[in-house]
C-alpha cells in the first residue's frame, strides 16, 4: 500500500497547513497531499473559514520540494475546463512536475445557489463533466484545439505552455457505475473512490476495470485509492489499512484532524514505515 495525507482547507490555518505538509514532505512514505475545492467548508457549520483549494495548493507546492499535490477533486461545475488548463500546466511547470490533476463533476448544491453557479441535473452535470475532460485532453496534448459541444465551444484554442509531465496525471473521483468510472476508465491515471464500504470499492473497481478491457486499456495503469481517517490508534488505522489493500486499493490517503498538532504526521510516518 502506498499513502498520501488529505488536508482540507477548511476551518484551519495556513501556518498549520504549511507545517503539515512541509513535514509529509521530509517523509518518503507520503508520496502526495491534497486540498479539496470548495467554497464552503463541508460537514457541520458553512459558515465557518475556507480557503480556495487552488491557491493553497499552489503555496504549500511552493512550500515543499518533492511531495506531490493535487485537488481532490476540482468541481468542473466552478471553472471553464480552459481556465484549469492554463491553471494546471501553469503550477505543474512552477512545481518542477508535481501536480497531480484531480476534476469531478461537482455536487455541491449549497454553494452553487449561494454564488449563482448553475450546477444542473446530474444528467447535465456529467454531460458537462465528459465534455470538459475531452476539451482538457485536448489542451495538454494539441497545438490547437477546437471542440464544439453544448456546453464548451473552442475554436483552435491554445494552452502554451504545456504542463511539465506529458502525460499529465489525472485523478477523477466518484463512485458513479453508469458515468463516473467509465470516463475514469477513459481519462484518468487515478480513481478515487468516495465511499466507505470496502465491499462497494470492490465492485466499483471491477466495473472500472471491465471498461479499461473494453478500451483495450491495462487496469493497472490506474490508481485506485481511498481515505482513512488517522484516529490515534495505529492498530485501529492497520487494521483499516490492511482491509482496504484486500478490497484491492492501491493508495491510502490518510485525512487528519485540524485539531491535531502538525507533529502527528511524524507518528503517521513513524507507523507506516514501522508497518
Amino acid at each position: 500500500m502506498r499513502f498520501a495525507l488529505s488536508t482540507s482547507p477548511q476551518r484551519t490555518t495556513w501556518p498549520w497547513l504549511r507545517e503539515v505538509w512541509q513535514r509529509a514532505d521530509t517523509h518518503e512514505v507520503f508520496e502526495s497531499a491534497w486540498t479539496f475545492d470548495h467554497l464552503y467548508p463541508l460537514f457541520g457549520d458553512s459558515t465557518d473559514d475556507c480557503f480556495d483549494g487552488w491557491v493553497t495548493l499552489t503555496a504549500l507546492l511552493h512550500e515543499t520540494r518533492r511531495i506531490r499535490g493535487g485537488v481532490l477533486v476540482t468541481g468542473i461545475v466552478y471553472r471553464h475546463p480552459g481556465v484549469l488548463a492554463n491553471m494546471a500546466a501553469t503550477l505543474d511547470i512552477t512545481s518542477g512536475g508535481r501536480l497531480e490533476l484531480g476534476v469531478g463533476a461537482g455536487w455541491n448544491l449549497e454553494e452553487c445557489e449561494a454564488f449563482g453557479i448553475e450546477l444542473g441535473t446530474m444528467q447535465e452535470r456529467f454531460d458537462r463533466f465528459e465534455e470538459s475532460l475531452a476539451v482538457l485532453e485536448g489542451l495538454f496534448t494539441q497545438e490547437r484545439t477546437s471542440f464544439h459541444g453544448r456546453y464548451y465551444q473552442l475554436n483552435g484554442a491554445m494552452n502554451h505552455p504545456f504542463p511539465l509531465q506529458r502525460p499529465l496525471p489525472v485523478c477523477i473521483g466518484g463512485r458513479g457505475k453508469r458515468r463516473t468510472l467509465p470516463l475514469a476508465a477513459r481519462y484518468a491515471h487515478h480513481w478515487n473512490y468516495s465511499g466507505a464500504d470496502t465491499a462497494e470499492f470492490a465492485e466499483c473497481r471491477e466495473v472500472l476495470h471491465e471498461h479499461c478491457r473494453r478500451l483495450d486499456r491495462d487496469p493497472d495503469e490506474i490508481t485506485c485509492s481511498v481515505l482513512v481517517r488517522w484516529n490515534d490508534d495505529p492498530e485501529a488505522f492497520g487494521a483499516e489499512v490492511d482491509a482496504w489493500s484486500r478490497a484491492g486499493a492501491h493508495l491510502a490517503i490518510v485525512a487528519i484532524a485540524k485539531t491535531a498538532d502538525p507533529s502527528v504526521v511524524d507518528d503517521i510516518a513513524g507507523v507506516i514505515s514501522g508497518a
